[in-house]
């Protein structure tokens, strides 16, 4: 039987699929919004995922449509879904992680802990949320926000009276989510892959270390995460995926309190970076299992292949020449570490590669690949 997935975005996660795609013999197509995308070794097609009549005529050459991001608008999902096609995860899943809001009412509905939150309006309905939750809140646009974009730490209402102005012109009605400044020791991530009958594979859950916003370095496992933690962000992330019928693999990312509760930030109903560490670290990559479970297939197992894997981000790349430029000087210091490199062009703050350490001593795994990723950002 030949199977025939399409991606829809050409980003590096839909790049990241291709080499489990090629072990599985599976035919992925990827709809790229320009030439150049990071998934252009697969890009059957350039085009707009906003166009419905783009969408439906990739939907046509494959047999099942997920993908590389959560922005594909309601509307062309459920014109997809109604033309017969498979949608996974599907519009009714997706709703919540295109909308945060959204997101917040269903999690309270499955009587899954969150921050204390609002919707807000207006700056008046801000400066009574700031002032009842210790004079700060986190504002987030509900729609479009990733790696610390539309996210702001506000102490005053007019720190986003721009985006108050943006919402009366849009004429919507809409609002900005307001949330509590939660005192965390730590952010966590708990990886989930659920087919479409239900059967489902959990990673380990793994700790999270964020800069400006921004993913930086995960943890597999994540360190005092065996027992309890673990217990209740596997029961958290079960939950969401059963309460939304998730298809594909899914990212739940936690809050960890210092008062030791586990508190939901953030849904991604795709492969995740807090996953990336998997391709190298895990009998099954979030990868592979993305493809087995939008295809309805048998899910791996999902074990660590060392005792410690760390995944360090490589942001913004070399100031000058390209990442392969460096490969020399890098494969040489760190011949155990693996690099992926997302064909993309140097540039400040962004993601265009990242490095996985292994072995059982977790600080001399966090050095290696620390050190491994340094050849590449500067």
């Amino acid at each position: 039987m030949e199977y025939r997935v399409g991606v829809i975005g050409g980003g590096q996660l839909a790049r990241m699929m291709i080499p489990a795609a090629v072990n599985l013999g599976i035919d992925l197509k990827v709809l790229a919004e320009n030439a150049g995308s990071s998934a252009a070794l697969a890009a059957t097609e350039v085009g707009d995922y906003l166009d419905l009549e783009t969408v439906m005529a990739f939907a046509q050459t494959v047999d099942v449509i997920t993908f590389d991001h959560e922005h594909v608008p309601q509307a062309i999902l459920h014109a997809l879904v109604e033309a017969g096609h498979d949608v996974r995860p599907g519009p009714d899943a997706l709703l919540y992680a295109q909308d945060k809001i959204l997101m917040r009412e269903k999690l309270e509905q499955l009587g899954v802990p969150v921050p204390v939150w609002a919707a807000v309006s207006n700056a008046d309905e801000l400066a009574s949320f700031i002032a009842d939750n210790g004079g700060h809140a986190v504002v987030k646009t509900p729609r479009g926000g990733y790696d610390g974009k539309g996210v702001r730490v506000v102490s005053h209402a007019d720190e986003v009276a721009d985006w108050f102005v943006a919402l009366a012109e849009d004429g919507n009605g809409g609002a900005l989510l307001a949330e509590e400044r939660v005192d965390f020791s730590r952010e966590l991530a708990q990886m989930v892959a659920r087919r479409p009958s239900g059967d489902m594979q959990l990673w380990p859950v793994v700790e999270s270390v964020q800069r400006d916003g921004v993913c930086a370095e995960v943890i597999a496992p994540a360190p005092r995460s065996a027992g309890r933690v673990a217990d209740v962000a596997a029961d958290i992330a079960t939950a969401i995926a059963e309460g939304v019928g998730v298809t594909g693999v899914f990212a739940v990312e936690l809050f960890e309190t210092t008062d030791e509760r586990l508190l939901v930030n953030e849904l991604a109903m795709r492969p995740h970076n807090t996953g990336h560490w998997s391709i190298d670290g895990s009998t099954t990559s979030q990868f592979e299992q993305h493809l087995r479970a939008v295809l309805d297939l048998p899910l791996g197992a999902t074990g660590c292949r060392d005792t410690w894997s760390v995944m360090v981000n490589v942001l913004g790349g070399p100031v000058e020449g390209t990442l392969a430029d460096r490969y020399v000087a890098a494969f040489a210091d760190q011949p155990t570490v693996k690099f992926h490199n997302y064909g993309k062009a140097p540039r400040p703050g962004r993601k265009v590669g990242h490095v996985t350490a292994g072995g059982d001593d977790l600080d001399q795994v966090v050095f290696e690949a620390r050190a491994a990723a340094a050849f590449f950002q500067n």
